[in-house]
């Protein structure tokens, strides 16, 4: 290329960009005078209504209708400041006005919007706290601060409380089911375990809870059944130590005892799978002994580790059928009872060579 051809090039390529700056200028600046006008006919709109609200002879309920038009307008602005002074100052010199709840809820979804969910859960608690509950447009306010204090609030505590009064005072506009799970989740989190399982158990007692789809709490049904079924069993099969585990399972193969190798599985939820199975495709009760009968089973020297320090799995061969089972052991996480959480189970059998 020579100089003259490379030069033009780069004169075209700075008129483009410049006509592409100037362009993006003055749309930009259409769109900012369009704001600009907006928020003047916003702010002359908000001025009539204010006129008309002064008016000593308006009902209540007209004066409803002003007051929620000038939010509307706050809020489509996004002023949200605007709609918090004009409310909370509304709230404080009209105390008797009967839509307060409703307007100190348009303050807390101000707030939300601003991203100070702190001040929010302030103002939602003190509705449910110091104002009767209120419909509007078809809504109680008070369901409507419980649901939105359930998203916002990060202390178990609190999020207990307002699980129970949602199932106390709405259990017709909420998922029972949903709420239970939601609810024992809680006091696990908080270490109260008498009240989660109690907890879990109403929630495996709903017709529905076996198909409920929660998106943040996958496999809900099995995850409380498995628990509770846990909790409700002898827990006597369980070893200190992974090295203890291992050691009875080796000796009960070696000296071909069927029946002392039982009693070592778990007696809650023991699977046999193959490697692209579920565990909780496959739940079985069956005696090693029909496995082990005129075969000679051997193990592996190490076992192998696990996905997580937690895990291990145990390379065994010559059983009937398919030769390779792999034991599956793995520590019990059970904080319920101090005395079993951290022990270690034989929980399943992984059938065929290991994927």
């Amino acid at each position: 290329m020579n100089t003259k051809t490379r030069f033009s090039g780069l004169f075209t390529a700075s008129v483009l960009i410049f006509s592409i700056t100037a362009a993006s200028f003055i749309f930009a600046s259409c769109e900012n005078n369009k704001k600009s006008v907006n928020a003047k006919n916003s702010l002359s709109q908000i001025d009539q209504l204010e006129s008309i609200l002064k008016q000593e002879t308006l009902s209540d309920e007209a004066r409803y209708g002003v007051m929620n038009k000038i939010t509307t307008v706050y809020l489509a602005n996004q002023m949200y400041s605007d709609v918090i002074l004009k409310l909370t100052d509304w709230v404080e010199n009209n105390p008797k006005d009967k839509y307060n709840a409703y307007w100190l809820l348009m303050v807390a979804h101000a707030y939300m919007q601003s991203q100070a969910n702190p001040m929010a859960e302030y103002y939602f608690e003190r509705i449910i706290k110091n104002y009767p509950d209120l419909t509007v447009q078809g809504q109680s306010v008070h369901f409507l601060c419980l649901e939105n204090l359930i998203k916002i609030s990060q202390n178990s505590d609190s999020r207990i409380k307002y699980f129970n009064q949602l199932i106390g005072r709405f259990p017709s506009q909420v998922s029972i089911t949903e709420m239970y799970i939601r609810l024992a989740r809680e006091y696990e989190k908080l270490g109260e375990w008498n009240r989660a399982m109690k907890t879990y158990t109403m929630f495996l007692e709903q017709p529905d809870a076996s198909r409920i789809q929660i998106p943040d709490i996958p496999d809900a049904y099995n995850y409380a059944k498995n628990l509770i079924d846990f909790n409700n069993s002898p827990k006597n099969w369980m070893f200190r130590s992974l090295k203890g585990l291992e050691n009875a399972v080796r000796s009960a193969i070696y000296y071909y005892q069927p029946n002392v190798l039982d009693s070592y599985r778990t007696k809650v939820n023991f699977f046999a799978v193959s490697w692209k199975q579920d565990e909780n495709a496959s739940k079985v009760d069956f005696s090693m002994n029909n496995y082990m009968h005129g075969n000679r089973i051997s193990c592996d020297k190490e076992l192998i580790p696990g996905p997580t320090p937690n895990e291990a799995y145990l390379r065994t061969t010559g059983w009937s059928n398919m030769p390779v089972w792999y034991f599956y052991f793995r520590e019990i996480n059970f904080p319920a009872d101090p005395s079993i959480h951290g022990t270690w189970e034989w929980a399943g059998i992984y059938i065929g060579d290991m994927l």
